[in-house]
């Protein structure tokens, strides 16, 4: 895992690449790479790739970066890891290529030249990079098919510049920092920002499961390789198994993926809680017969005693499995003295990420440079209410659609209700308007605010060009275009995935592991084991939340099983309300408690959000 940047100066009558500029947007990404600083320029000064280097995989000189073939043709800046990396290898030896080290980057530039654009997807882990061919006279960008790492771009219609963060572009002075109305709609209205925008209009996320191809012309359109509905739609069509044999199916899938996880060249600790998910990984990783393992547990003095407080049963999963267990706790004091330095590492304005900044810097505090986390298993096993609550709100309510506007003309009138603060919830107004289209449901399900509340929040300007920009309805829909007839547990999981997972956790995941120079590993965020997994429906039959338990061996303790889901929470809606004075929205418990949690993500989003992110947009 690294930070990667890069310049291109496509255009004959471009300036050649400003080393100067080069260097103030590696500067940014400094927390990223604490192993190793290098920069790699061509010989006519048109291209310029910088690598910081977090080593984990050929710890030697062989790993460094950027890196060149051996004939200089083709040079790679790299963030990430490859997973098989030692099968590709071999079989690109058998095939008569010849490598000079042990580095899965050399692996990437030898499989390019075997295979070209294609050779991405053949890859099983987490990257995004930058590679230049000098014979064609082009740089290939690409993203991991389920976007676990980032990649931004900018282009000025001269030259094209890229980074891991979106901010490090800006820290390099030639990228304008004028602010985008649909990146600004898109965090009011889910808590983060959609790709393939950002909060500014200059800068943009290179899609996951895409490729971008930037020539003489300049870039293209990104071109997709990969997408999660068809993914599913396509595990769907498979044989259908018997519970028994899908319990089976299951425990193999997520070995399997453990245990490609854990290709590291340094120890791989876990992230845990008093969650199944998380659980299953220490487990699996001791059946999987790995010694001295640590896990990482998050703590809250304000949780001490009640149901939220992780730490006694994840100590009793940890000695359970016999890991060096770290307790890590966190007081409101540590969160005001922290909160500088998080909203500057946090990449994109996000209502998540505090947990994983926490829980990182008490990895780094301890040694440990990579940790897998449960992140992605309630988008594959159905762990969310949504999984239930939106099908049930399609289903109930399709058949409402049939009359024009009334839903809207109900959505005005208890919308009016809620703010004049008769006890109906702001969401409520739009059930019969939103909730009997999987798109509508989706929105209601999962946005902090709603799209008509936010002409009290946003400059009526941003807000109308926004809205039709990020066109969210549509948005939310395109994601199950290449489904076909998916069934609801896997519309669910394809919109979880591709929307919530992509957008808010896998990016609060990097930008709050990287800033402590952590790698967080994601066994559940992977193509393979998706496709190993039985079908949808079949999962859902099974309960597979619930199965997923039994897949080390010891079982987990029963008092896993028993314990009531929370998510991994922090107390920042009771340390707002505290620090205003007992004055802010949300109550006393806010996310503390799990009531008002609603109320509490607005209140944080709007912390957030006045942080000062683009300038005066806000009214």
């Amino acid at each position: 895992m690294c930070g990667i940047a890069g310049i291109f100066a496509y255009l004959d009558v471009a300036p050649p690449v400003d080393r100067a500029e080069l260097m103030r947007i590696n500067d940014r990404l400094a927390p990223r790479g604490p192993d190793g600083n290098r920069q790699w320029f061509s010989p006519d000064g048109r291209v310029g790739f910088a690598h910081l280097r977090l080593a984990i995989i050929d710890l030697s000189e062989g790993g460094a970066q950027p890196k060149a073939s051996a004939d200089g043709s083709l040079v790679i800046t790299f963030n990430g890891e490859i997973y098989n990396y030692r099968e590709l290898r071999a079989e690109l030896q058998a095939k008569g290529r010849v490598f000079q080290s042990e580095s899965d980057t050399e692996v990437l530039l030898q499989l390019y030249a075997e295979y070209g654009d294609a050779m991405v997807g053949r890859l099983r882990g987490m990257f995004a990079f930058g590679l230049w061919d000098l014979a064609q006279r082009r740089l290939l960008l690409a993203r991991d098919p389920l976007g676990i790492k980032p990649l931004y771009w900018a282009d000025d219609g001269w030259t094209l510049r890229f980074a891991s963060q979106a901010k490090a572009l800006l820290a390099g002075g030639a990228v304008s920092n004028d602010p985008d109305p649909a990146g600004i709609v898109g965090f009011h209205l889910f808590g983060s920002v959609p790709e393939p925008f950002t909060v500014w209009r200059a800068v943009h996320t290179l899609p996951a499961g895409t490729t971008l191809v930037v020539d003489a012309a300049g870039p293209g359109a990104p071109q997709r390789y990969y997408d999660v509905a068809g993914a599913l739609a396509a595990r769907a069509s498979g044989i259908q198994v018997d519970p028994s044999d899908a319990r089976r199916q299951l425990t193999a899938a997520v070995h399997d993926s453990v245990r490609y996880h854990l290709v590291a060249d340094v120890p791989v600790a876990v992230f845990l809680s008093a969650g199944l998910d998380s659980g299953a990984l220490l487990g699996t990783m001791a059946q999987l017969g790995v010694r001295d393992i640590s896990a990482v547990t998050l703590a809250f003095e304000e949780f001490r005693g009640a149901n939220l407080d992780e730490a006694p049963l994840a100590a009793e999963v940890a000695a359970r499995y016999g890991a060096r267990h770290i307790i890590r706790t966190v007081d409101r004091a540590e969160f005001e003295r922290d909160l500088p330095a998080i909203l500057d590492a946090m990449d994109l304005p996000s209502i998540d990420g505090i947990n994983t900044w926490f829980v990182a810097k008490a990895a780094r505090e301890a040694g440990i440079k990579v940790a897998l986390s449960g992140l992605g298993a309630d988008e594959c096993f159905g762990g969310y209410p949504s999984f239930t609550d939106v099908p049930r709100s399609v289903h109930w309510l399709r058949p409402m659609n049939w009359l024009p506007g009334v839903g809207a003309l109900v959505r005005r009138g208890l919308s009016a209700a809620a703010h004049a603060g008769l006890g109906i919830h702001p969401k409520a107004a739009g059930l019969l308007q939103y909730g009997g289209s999987w798109a509508g449901a989706y929105l209601l399900r999962r946005s902090v605010y709603m799209p008509w509340e936010l002409k009290d929040l946003l400059d009526p300007a941003v807000l109308k060009e926004g809205l039709r920009r990020l066109a969210p309805l549509q948005r939310i829909g395109a994601v199950l275009e290449g489904g076909g007839s998916l069934g609801d547990f896997d519309r669910v999981a394809a919109l979880e995935t591709s929307l919530y997972m992509r957008s808010q956790l896998l990016r609060d995941a990097d930008w709050a592991g990287m800033a402590h120079g952590v790698e967080i590993r994601v066994p559940y965020v992977d193509p393979f084991f998706l496709a190993a997994l039985p079908p949808g429906a079949t999962l859902a039959a099974m309960n597979a939340k619930a199965a997923v338990a039994d897949i080390p061996d010891p079982p987990l303790p029963t008092a896993s099983r028993a314990r009531r889901k929370t998510g991994f929470v922090t107390p920042v809606g009771r340390w707002l309300h505290e620090a205003s004075g007992g004055r802010a929205a949300g109550g006393a418990g806010g996310v503390a408690d799990g009531k008002n949690l609603s109320m509490a993500s607005r209140l944080w989003a709007l912390r957030i959000w006045k942080a000062g992110w683009t300038g005066p947009v806000v009214a």
